[in-house]
């Protein structure tokens, strides 16, 4: 006799499935380079600990935003651009941004014009792997490889 199996679990493999895939393509080499780049004008308080911390937390949400971009990316197949596309997900890429940002001012003790840029470069930074992904995701999907 055939076990029921629910569609929810079968859809939430399928997506573990294709993640995987996708991540095969995220070069860790380039994330923490693009981490020290990005936030290389920040002191941070405290000491070593508090440098992982702050590069595990970036490359966390780095990597949400690379699958968030590759998930998104099955909407530029079928002809949007990436603005269009990366409209349809602004509520996820801001609160991706703010929870980045906030986790800086944890780490640090900017005040002033230092938050308000801090906060463009957390943008940035969310938005350059979100692009990422979405590329990576599109390429994958032209030569089908999903």
């Amino acid at each position: 006799m055939n076990d029921l199996i629910s569609l929810a679990s079968k859809r939430r493999e399928r997506q573990i499935k294709y993640e995987r895939k996708l991540l095969r393509e995220l070069p860790v080499q380039a994330l923490k380079k693009s981490i020290q780049s990005h936030f290389n004008f920040i002191r941070l308080n405290g000491g070593a600990w508090i440098q992982r911390s702050a590069e595990e937390g970036c490359g966390d949400l780095a990597i949400e935003s690379f699958l968030l971009g590759g998930h998104y990316s099955r909407f530029g197949f079928y002809g949007e651009t990436i603005e269009q596309t990366k409209k349809r997900c602004a509520k996820e890429l801001k609160e991706l941004t703010d929870t980045l940002y906030n986790d800086w001012q944890l780490w640090t003790d900017e005040t002033g014009t230092m938050q308000e840029s801090l906060y463009y470069t957390c943008e940035q930074f969310i938005d350059y792997w979100w692009t990422e992904g979405f590329k990576k995701a599109e390429k994958r999907r032209k030569l089908r490889l999903h």
